[in-house]
Parts: C-alpha cells; structure tokens; sequence
C-alpha cells in the first residue's frame, strides 16, 4: 500500500529534503506541500493525503491550530508533527488536537523511516523516550472536546495492558509479558480507544499519565 504524503513546513530546502527521503523508500507517495498552516489545510481538502508531516513552528497560524483544525475537518488524516526540540508542552498540544506522534528534525533518516512505518502500520510503537517525557514533564492537557471518561470504565486487563503501552512498550512486548496473543492486545487497545474517546496510542499514553496508570509499570521498565 501506498501512503499518499503532504509535507508543511515554511523552509523550502526542509521540504526538498524530506521530499528527497520519501521518494526514495517505496509504500510513500509525496503528493504536495504547504508553505504555510492555512495552505496545509486548503491542501488536506484538495489532495485528501494519508499523512501530513506538519512543522509546528509556520506562519497563519501555526502547526498546531493547523493540525487541529484538519482532524476537525478530515479526522482519518494522520499527522505527524515536525520540529526541532522535545518541548513538552508541545506535544501535549499536538496530542490534545490529534497528532498522531513528532518527529525531530535532526534525527536519523532510518530513524524517520522506521517510526512513520510503525504508525501507519499500527505496529504500537512508542518510544521510550515519549514515554519518559509524557511522565516527567506532564502538564493535565484537556481531554478531547473537553471530555475526560473515567478510567473506572476499564476492564482489569485494560488497565494494565494501558500501562505498558503508556511504558512505550510495543503489542508484541505487552503480548509476550502477559502471555497472550497480539491480535488480543490490539484488539483490548481498540476498545479502550473507543471507550475513552481518544483517537490514538499517544493520546492513550498521555491518559495514562494523567490517571496515574502507569508509575508501576515505568518503574518496572527501568529494573
């Protein structure tokens, strides 16, 4: 399967190269870019893209309130956010709008590769270092549309299998540690998503975090 790409970033050179690193890995299609936030949403419109890799910094507007308002309009759309620096208020914002994950500006091109498989592929990755971050650095983001469903609503089993991914460990890793199968796990996140009303993996570890779900499960990794 092809994924049909549209890149917005404000630095023209930044556009030619991620261009450069898509079209050169086969399952990506680079469709178009935006030089700017309200061109990336008119273009979502017109070009209907898999996934956008959206800069956060940008002019009209920003990365942010362009990632927000396209999930409104055009919510399968996957985003993926751009940026120079970790900064955790940031990701909290893309993750509260509907981003999908970030990516570093500076990190290695296998590295970008690898990660954008993963979340189009639903393979469950999240790093470690996400995971990390979401937990030191967590600040109560709001819930979508304000709404934050109690996790009493959670099976036992979801409980737990949410701690792990809010851990950063992958479907296989939580499927070998309780000893279940994979399609289970994946099954156990689809409803827990639909449950919580949350849209992905990210926006379930930062639920997590907020709930205090996951401080035994961290402690644990890091053994």
């Amino acid at each position: 399967m092809n994924y049909r790409v549209l890149v917005a970033d404000d630095h023209r050179l930044a556009r030619q190269a991620i261009r450069s690193l898509l079209e050169g890995e086969p399952g990506f299609e680079w469709i178009g870019e935006a030089a700017d936030a309200a061109e990336a949403v008119e273009k979502c419109g017109e070009l209907l893209p898999d996934l956008v890799l959206m800069d956060i910094r940008m002019p009209q507007g920003g990365g942010l309130e362009a990632t927000k308002r396209i999930k409104q309009l055009y919510p399968y759309t996957r985003i993926v956010m751009l940026t120079v620096s970790d900064d955790a208020s940031d990701l909290f914002t893309a993750i509260r709008y509907g981003a999908q994950g970030y990516l570093l500006k500076n990190m290695n091109p296998d590295d970008w590769i690898h990660y954008l498989r993963g979340l189009l592929e639903d393979s469950g990755e999240i790093s470690q270092g996400m995971a990390d971050r979401l937990l030191q650095s967590f600040r109560a983001p709001e819930g979508r549309d304000g709404v934050d469903v109690s996790p009493h609503v959670l099976s036992t089993r979801e409980s737990e299998i949410v701690g792990y991914v809010a851990a950063g460990f992958s479907n296989r890793q939580i499927a070998d540690m309780l000893v279940i199968a994979e399609n289970t796990v994946k099954n156990h996140i689809k409803n827990m998503l639909a449950k919580l009303s949350l849209d992905n993996r990210v926006q379930l570890t930062a639920y997590a975090v907020r709930h205090g779900m996951t401080r035994n499960i961290q402690k644990q990794s890091h053994k």
